[in-house]
């Protein structure tokens, strides 16, 4: 992650070291820290622009809800993860709820509500609907309006690169773990 003035503050530095970038993006074996790790990286080994993108939308979701990205949440329809967590209350019209308790209200709302929200599109299963990081600045600077996600959160999809067979990863994998492009 960068400051405005793109320094970097936050990394996954032990992944970086595992890479072997003559070779390519591609990896044998999955690394990195669970929670962060988009669905199709760890199905695939191949990390991106837009995995990063989704470990961005889990730290966001981790800075206005005060919850760790591993963290197990319970409620009455059962256990989910972070993601699923909060986009639950972002389906019922209710994302302040999953907010941090001491922030106390003392935060401006749209700002919050901004961060939350592009934190659901920038963790989208569908590496295929997850904005640009481009489009996450503009929508965080009141550039553009907010994106319109499904109330519920979509299921994972991926096509293996070795077959023509389209895989699904299941919510199970949010707790371990729209406009775009």
């Amino acid at each position: 992650m960068l400051d405005s003035s793109f320094n970097v503050k936050l990394g996954d530095f032990g992944l970086a070291k595992l890479m072997d970038h003559e070779i390519g993006p591609q990896t044998t074996v999955v690394a990195g820290t669970l929670g962060y790790l988009a669905p199709e990286y760890i199905s695939t080994g191949k990390a991106s622009k837009e995995s990063d993108v989704y470990s961005f939308g889990v730290v966001a979701l981790e800075i206005t809800t005060g919850r760790k990205a591993v963290e197990v949440m319970r409620d009455k329809d059962g256990e989910k993860g972070l993601i699923e967590w909060v986009w639950d209350h972002y389906g019922k019209g209710e994302l302040f709820m999953a907010m941090d308790d001491y922030l106390q209200k003392e935060f401006d709302e749209k700002q919050v509500e901004r961060l939350m929200i592009v934190g659901l599109w920038s963790s989208h299963p569908d590496v295929n609907l997850r904005p640009l990081i481009r489009q996450v600045i503009q929508v965080l600077n009141f550039e553009v309006g907010l994106p319109n996600l499904p109330p519920k959160r979509p299921v994972a999809t991926y096509h293996d690169p070795l077959s023509l067979s389209v895989s699904s990863v299941g919510a199970s994998l949010t707790t371990s773990f729209q406009d775009g492009h």
